[in-house]
């Protein structure tokens, strides 16, 4: 089984790991901190052993990745495993953006069905089936976004059920939801959001969500944070241990 990191202290961008598996193309490592696609969230992007992941999906417990078919790396191996940082954080700021939405739109409309959702680096998006234009509920839900972003509220994350790989996100007082993807430490981190409205169809309405800046709030993990700017090609990460 892969000792997920990315789980446990998702603002490492680098780590040492084992290869336990090869196949071709594809290998699984010991560690990693490099997250597979799961749950409309996106793949990290980066380097295994100096080499381009082209893919990376999970297999029961394991995490596969698809090296390009010129690897080396054998069974046994030591690999240095890095992602591309800046995208990371802003896949998790806008994650919990669309998890706080989904959250408060789901208390507005009691009832109300998510359809599907993705969390890319430019944008994240949620889509309901609704039958009403789904944008005039938009002011009440942006301000308790910008409410909760400003309290800068600590978030837990946790294992509900660790031999099962299940895990959660928390907030007291506003909820508890089951996901597997990487989370913040404080709602503060996410900054401000902006809201979009399109209609995909009868009877289905899409949330589109984009951050409203262009800064990275780097977090470490004593929970100090600071800004920077997004470079345009921010590949090597920034490394936070």
């Amino acid at each position: 089984m892969t000792v997920k990191l990315f789980w446990t202290k998702p603002y490492r961008s680098i780590c040492e790991s084992i290869v336990v598996s090869v196949n071709d193309a594809r290998i699984v490592l010991d560690q990693t901190v490099f997250y597979a696609e799961s749950g409309g969230q996106e793949s990290d992007r980066g380097l295994i052993g100096g080499y381009t992941v082209l893919n990376a999906e999970k297999r029961d417990h394991d995490i596969v990745y698809t090296l390009p078919d010129h690897h080396t790396l054998g069974v046994g191996d030591s690999v240095h495993v890095e992602i591309d940082w800046p995208r990371r954080y802003r896949l998790m700021r806008l994650h919990f953006a669309a998890e706080l939405v989904l959250e408060l739109f789901c208390k507005a409309v009691p009832g109300i069905e998510k359809i599907g959702a993705h969390i890319a680096e430019d944008k994240a998006r949620i889509d309901f089936l609704y039958g009403e234009n789904i944008s005039t509920l938009f002011s009440v839900v942006e301000a308790e976004v910008r409410r909760i972003v400003t309290a800068n509220l600590p978030i837990t994350s946790a294992f509900s059920d660790e031999a099962a790989g299940r895990r959660f996100w928390a907030i007291d007082g506003l909820a508890q939801v089951p996901c597997g993807g990487t989370h913040l430490d404080r709602s503060g981190e996410v900054g401000a959001v902006l809201l979009k409205r399109k209609n995909v169809g009868r009877g289905k309405e899409r949330i589109e969500m984009v951050l409203a800046d262009g800064t990275a709030r780097h977090a470490s993990e004593n929970g100090e944070v600071t800004e920077s700017r997004v470079a345009s090609s921010p590949f090597p990460p920034i490394t936070l241990s």
